[in-house]
């Protein structure tokens, strides 16, 4: 008896033993991780300032600080082990902080936490905190959406997120350390940093973002002060904003853009109603790394694309999220912008030709504007400027330094833009054949285009080779 006793007090004790090394983590064997997986964006001593650090936005987070943004414990308290886990295993939306759940060891996750720790003495001064108070949470219903938007106005919340949760508010921002701070797209959860789960965002609400213009909203000695009953409606009313024909669908990545086949004229209005039933595909835009200026910290991050034709002509309407509009000479734009002016703009490429049917990785023309071999046809629209309307070029381009300009009036490219609550819409409608068959690209139906897009954000220091992309992507034109 003496003996079963004491074998299961053994391993109880082995057992709290190997929880709370679990839950603490172990900073030697912390350091290791965190010099094999972390130091390349928050250097070696855990200051932000890695060899890659300058190359991504957000800025990586310097730990010495002792700052953390997205955390679950009341005020200023630090974060909490599981708030720094969180963190680690799923990363932050689409920001360069990537997700580790499937890449490293719960143990090693906890180490690094450990280590991570020893770059601040907050950590030591401060008690293991608390999590917040959720309260009482309020269902999703249509009256708590109204009530919630009724609180997002009041408050004062479009300033910074835009009337429909864009992201294009009035206000420049920047957090405590200087960096240029652009407001959650609302309307895109799956980018968000601090996670899109309900409870998520009612933390955020109470605690706000530590370091940043974005305020608590639970301090009974602030103006912004909402009870828990309300941030939930708000909770609510964000949830409600959420726009899945954004969001890039894995199971699509495969399945080609859809051209509609319209027996009449084509609209060159970005709402008619020809628009409503054309098929669409949304695709990643990827900064442009593959020549000089690179652009590794853009904010417009996809488009949605629809294409109808007739036996004529064959027209894009092009989607993105912007939250500025870019128009040089603009005041509002200046104010918004990070650093100089220049226009938002948009292209469309194919290949000159529809190349031979071989592997697909023979068949299309390099990304980057063509080659010697094959070369593209780039159809490019832009805002204009407060003197000059929008423009409309074709390009005929054998590589980046071997091209050639023809205005869209000399072509047929025609092409209008409007930009509305945070959004812009381009058309742009060419003839599906011309005379100039060596240079312009000829339509076929029931067969496989190569097609990609570029993008310009112009208040973010988009121009020239500063721009995002998609990668490679297939259209079809098909007349039933």
């Amino acid at each position: 008896m003496i003996y079963k006793v004491l074998l299961a007090s053994c391993i109880l004790l082995i057992l709290n033993v190997g929880f709370v090394y679990a839950e603490q983590g172990d900073k030697v064997a912390g350091k290791e991780v965190f010099e094999r997986r972390c130091i390349q964006c928050h250097g070696e001593n855990g200051e932000g300032n890695g060899r890659v650090a300058d190359k991504v936005y957000p800025p990586p987070r310097n730990f010495t600080w002792g700052t953390f943004k997205y955390k679950t414990s009341p005020g200023d308290q630090v974060p909490r082990d599981e708030d720094l886990l969180r963190t680690i295993n799923e990363g932050f939306g689409e920001a360069s902080m990537p997700a580790w759940r499937d890449l490293m060891t719960e143990k090693e996750k906890r180490d690094v936490i450990a280590y991570e720790k020893t770059f601040s003495d907050i950590f030591e001064t401060e008690k293991p905190p608390e999590e917040i108070d959720y309260g009482k949470e309020v269902s999703f219903s249509e009256q708590s959406v109204i009530k919630g938007k009724e609180l997002y106005e009041r408050e004062g919340c479009p300033e910074c997120h835009g009337e429909g949760g864009k992201g294009d508010g009035i206000k420049k921002l920047k957090d405590i350390w200087g960096t240029r701070e652009w407001p959650r797209n609302l309307t895109k959860p799956w980018t968000y940093n601090g996670g899109n789960k309900r409870k998520n965002i009612f933390a955020r609400i109470t605690i706000g973002i530590p370091g940043t213009p974005m305020p608590s909203f639970a301090d009974k000695k602030s103006q912004k002060y909402l009870n828990e009953e309300e941030r939930w409606h708000i909770v609510n009313y964000v949830i409600s904003l959420a726009d899945e024909t954004k969001r890039v669908k894995k199971e699509d990545e495969d399945k080609p853009l859809k051209a509609k086949y319209i027996n009449g004229e084509l609209p060159l209005d970005v709402h008619a109603p020809e628009w409503k039933g054309a098929p669409f595909k949304a695709l990643k835009l990827y900064p442009q790394d593959q020549a000089n200026e690179k652009y590794f910290k853009p904010t417009n991050d996809g488009i949605t694309v629809r294409a109808l034709f007739n036996d004529k002509d064959i027209i894009f309407l092009l989607e993105w999220d912007d939250r500025t509009k870019s128009v040089p000479g603009d005041t509002d734009a200046e104010k918004m912008s990070e650093g100089e002016v220049f226009e938002d703009a948009i292209a469309v490429q194919f290949p000159m030709a529809i190349l031979p049917r071989i592997p697909i990785q023979e068949q299309l023309p390099s990304i980057r504007h063509g080659d010697k071999e094959f070369g593209v046809n780039v159809w490019y629209w832009n805002s204009g400027t407060t003197s000059v309307p929008q423009l409309t070029n074709v390009i005929y381009s054998n590589g980046i330094e071997d091209k050639s300009i023809e205005p869209g009036s000399k072509v047929n490219l025609e092409g209008k833009g409007e930009y509305k609550g945070g959004i812009w819409k381009v058309v742009l409608k060419k003839d599906i054949k011309t005379s100039n068959s060596k240079n312009n690209f000829q339509f076929e139906t029931d067969r496989l285009i190569p097609i990609s897009f570029a993008n310009w954000d112009g208040s973010n220091g988009g121009k020239g080779r500063k721009h995002t992309a998609t990668q490679w992507d297939w259209l079809i034109l098909k007349k039933e």
